[in-house]
């Protein structure tokens, strides 16, 4: 979820796509919760209803929003385990390296996968049923890859969202 602050501060850095204070309590508020009405939103940003949908199908089309999502809580689903996975790329591999983070995607147990500048070049972010299926997931689809050097696994004990 992004904050008030980080909206602004990166519009203002940035400003590839022009937004004014509506624009920008429109997304301060669909950040904080997706489902939130349209008449809602537009009394909050100060405009009219059908003006703010039209900013939301604006800010959809600019690539601003790019969706919107279900904060879904993988443990009633009997998801027990989430980790999160460092990856090292080997160095004769790195012209893989994108290729191979866009196949981990497309793998159900993965939550994100994020292609990093420093070590590790990969972190994935998985949910699995257990301990073993998680094992078995590092082994199959990381451990076996041959543009893998070599994989960390940190268990995640709690996941703290911004909300509390």
């Amino acid at each position: 979820m992004l904050n008030s602050g980080s909206i602004k501060n990166h519009h203002r850095q940035q400003n590839t796509v022009r937004l004014d204070d509506a624009d920008l309590i429109i997304l301060q508020e669909l950040s904080k919760d997706a489902r939130t009405p349209n008449n809602l939103l537009a009394s909050r940003a100060g405009i009219a209803a059908s003006t703010c949908l039209g900013r939301v199908r604006a800010l959809q089309d600019a690539g601003v929003i790019r969706g919107f999502h279900a904060d879904i809580n993988p443990r009633l689903l009997g998801l027990q385990v989430t980790a999160m996975v460092s990856v090292m790329v080997r160095p004769d591999a790195r012209n893989e390296m994108l290729e191979a983070a866009r196949a981990l995607q497309a793998l159900p147990e993965v939550q994100d996968v994020f292609v990093l500048g420093g070590t590790p070049d990969i972190l994935v972010h998985v949910i699995c049923q257990s301990v073993e299926t998680l094992r078995d997931f590092v082994a199959q689809h990381l451990g076996a890859k041959a543009a893998f050097a070599s994989t960390q696994t940190n268990l995640v004990f709690e996941h703290l969202s911004p909300e509390g």
